[in-house]
């Protein structure tokens, strides 16, 4: 691992147009112009980008967000729709025959006080959906995806003679709850605006040089399930146990237990995690009380195995209690705590395609297989609908090359997603999220590529 970052952030001094050499690839003069444009752009970009990380906004509170968005896909011609599920935005630019590609970005922030120092660090404090005041901050990078996508809205209308077909721009709110895609789509998106062939995204990740993209093909990342466990007991005096059954010896017996679920239940290589995040009992030192609260998250790739670890958790929380003498009526209450937020598959065909175009545009060193990663992500839902839209999800790299190689040097700790320090290198971020994002869709949409490739009447390649 520490070597191939090594190798990563050595790659970052090549050109987006390394690779021009391919007989196969795109007109340079085309990437050429792309370049041009995004180099116009990005003084724009960064501004925007400054902007939406100084004011960021809370899971289906995005309201100044959407506006932003709103307003510039406007000002560019595009036809737009707001409050689609919620705070989301949906703009439709068609532009002749062919397919229709969706392109989202999502724009909520996390409720994480930031320590980067940035000039245009977060000061924002807001109320959550519940009320409770909290910080807030772009930790997970959603500011480079909206500034990313409104440079690939600019960039495409720019290019209009080089494509064909339509592009459903979708700025979701809510990804960090898991809940936004699941409200446009329930808000009709597929059915109020052009249903997409394709369905494209990426994100900004902290592991990965800035400017670097990394992909992988089938399962990327996880199921995502919240359950909360409610041991109960009988409570009493902590001098007197035995006239007790101690849930806090009980959940302690629980948290154990549940680690055996993935090492010996499941065949050895499955991938799975099951995780304690909260344990919360009592309010003095001798009082046993009468109940414990648990809060697990829990990851998978296949709905089997996520059904598998729930059903286990249950077992063994039952029966433990059994075996340690509470009655039937006092047994653990295991519940979900919110819907599942379900795993990504990266259609292989589709993201094998892209992959191969972003080589030709930014070349082989800054184009890297990664492995699947157990966090979770809701633009999975779009791919579950009845219509079954192949899907393609990629990262971008945002890590500073200096903590990279501070990180392989010493072991310092590496600000990574979700990190209260977590600072993307903001100009070969958003270059590498505006020229992948616009290089997919012209690879999709683009008239050259069409004939080229022998595609079908709808713009998928022969034999997708």
């Amino acid at each position: 691992m520490r070597a191939r970052l090594a190798l990563l952030s050595l790659a970052l001094g090549l050109s987006v147009s390394a690779g021009a050499a391919n007989p196969e690839a795109r007109p340079e003069a085309l990437r050429a112009l792309v370049q041009a444009r995004v180099a116009a752009e990005y003084p724009s970009l960064e501004a925007i980008y400054r902007d939406l990380h100084a004011h960021p906004e809370l899971s289906f509170l995005e309201v100044r967000t959407a506006g932003i968005v709103a307003n510039e896909l406007r000002a560019l011609g595009i036809t737009v729709t707001e409050h689609v599920g919620n705070t989301g935005v949906v703009g439709v630019l068609r532009n002749g025959q062919g397919p229709t590609v969706m392109v989202r970005a999502d724009m909520d922030a996390l409720p994480i006080r930031e320590e980067t120092g940035l000039p245009y660090a977060s000061k924002v404090e807001m109320d959550d959906l519940a009320g409770r005041r909290q910080p807030v901050m772009h930790a997970c990078a959603h500011d480079a995806h909206i500034a990313g996508f409104i440079g690939t809205a600019r960039t495409l209308v720019g290019l209009q003679a080089h494509w064909s077909g339509t592009v459903l721009f979708v700025a979701q709110p809510a990804e960090e709850i898991g809940g936004g895609a699941l409200a446009m789509l329930n808000d009709g998106l597929f059915e109020r605006f052009p249903a997409p062939d394709y369905a494209l995204a990426l994100h900004v990740w902290g592991s990965l040089p800035a400017g670097v993209i990394g992909f992988a093909e089938g399962p990327t990342y996880a199921n995502v399930d919240s359950v909360d466990i409610l041991v109960r007991g009988y409570g009493g005096h902590g001098s007197r146990p035995h006239l007790t059954k101690d849930p806090i010896v009980l959940a302690a017996e629980i948290v154990t237990a549940l680690q055996t679920i993935v090492s010996r239940e499941l065949e050895p290589g499955t991938p799975a995690v099951v995780t304690v995040g909260s344990i919360h009992g009592g309010t003095k030192h001798n009082i046993i009380p009468d109940d414990v609260k648990l809060q697990l998250t829990l990851r998978s790739y296949s709905d089997p195995v996520a059904d598998h670890l729930i059903g286990s958790i249950r077992r063994i929380c039952e029966n433990l209690a059994r075996a340690a003498g509470v009655s039937e009526d006092r047994l653990p209450v295991v519940t979900m705590a919110e819907q599942r937020t379900p795993s990504v598959y990266n259609d292989p065909t589709l993201t094998r395609r892209l992959t191969g175009s972003f080589r030709q545009w930014f070349g082989e060193n800054r184009v890297v297989p990664e492995k699947p990663t157990t966090g979770g992500e809701d633009f999975a839902r779009y791919g579950r609908t009845n219509r079954r839209i192949p899907l393609s999800i990629w990262w971008v790299g945002g890590q500073d090359p200096a903590k990279i190689e501070a990180n392989l040097r010493t072991g310092a700790p590496l600000p990574w997603n979700h990190s209260a320090q977590f600072a993307p290198v903001p100009e070969p971020t958003l270059k590498a999220a505006v020229t992948s994002m616009t290089a997919a869709v012209l690879d999709l949409l683009g008239k050259p590529a069409a004939q080229e490739r022998g595609a079908d009447a709808r713009g998928r390649p022969a034999g997708y």
